[in-house]
């Protein structure tokens, strides 16, 4: 089946009419001021940076103005076990394509505890594998989901996936990701891992302090540090564990 085209999710903006405080939160982080810049792939989009840069609630904020729940799931999850839910996706506006997407899944690795819960009470695990998610180990409850939920012409959200994944479970959580491109998927990943961020010719979209800009795989600090690290990781030892008296 051919890559998509276009995408389901063109960009996300401010409203127009939006009243926005862009010295309280989450408008004050740089990234977050500046997102309206962001378009993004029809096939997988990335987002780096530090803890902090505003990924994550980049990520939250797009999800929820797209019907999902907060806390993840699909649209008809609706948990809340928290109050601490970013305003920004009450002043999005998201400009999208036609046709809609067909499947859609929002994962959070944060609240994923909560996810799996909210699926044992229901009794609804057919779409997980036919397992409890908690009677997984988590690596194992996050692939059930990549391999079994997830069923193609969708689009997906995806936050730190890689959170409980082993490097050989990254792999295949990358082939995983390429099987939903195929199936003509778009997906939006706020990600740490230089696994992931290999997938080829993505858009990786760096938040840092100036903002948000464009980079290439090999320029990122994820890719760099991880390299230079297994390269020298003798001296990179010694350098970090050296006795601060020496």
């Amino acid at each position: 089946m051919p890559r998509r085209t276009k995408p389901y999710l063109l960009h996300a903006n401010f409203r127009p009419d939006a009243e926005i405080d862009f010295d309280a939160y989450p408008y004050c982080i740089p990234a977050v001021r500046d997102m309206g810049s962001i378009d993004f792939h029809p096939n997988v989009t990335f987002l780096v940076g530090e803890n902090g840069s505003g990924k994550s609630t980049v990520v939250e904020g797009i999800a929820v103005a797209l019907g999902f729940g907060a806390e993840g799931g699909t649209k008809n999850v609706k948990i809340q076990t928290t109050d601490s839910i970013s305003p920004l996706q009450d002043n999005l506006r998201l400009a999208r394509s036609t046709p809609a997407p067909r499947d859609g899944y929002f994962l959070r690795a944060e609240s994923f505890f909560n996810v799996a819960t909210y699926m044992d009470e229901m009794g609804y695990l057919e779409g997980y594998g036919g397992k409890s998610l908690h009677r997984q180990s988590h690596g194992e409850s996050f692939m059930a989901v990549l391999l079994n939920k997830l069923r193609g012409n969708g689009i997906y959200l995806l936050d730190e996936p890689e959170a409980a994944l082993s490097p050989s479970r990254q792999l295949a959580a990358l082939s995983a990701i390429h099987q939903l491109v195929e199936d003509q998927s778009q997906l939006i990943i706020a990600t740490h891992s230089p696994i992931l961020l290999s997938y080829p010719h993505a858009k990786i979209i760096l938040f840092d302090k100036t903002g948000v800009s464009e980079v290439d795989f090999e320029d990122t600090e994820h890719f760099v540090v991880t390299r230079d690290f297994l390269n020298n990781y003798p001296r990179r030892l010694e350098q970090l564990l050296a006795d601060d008296e020496a």
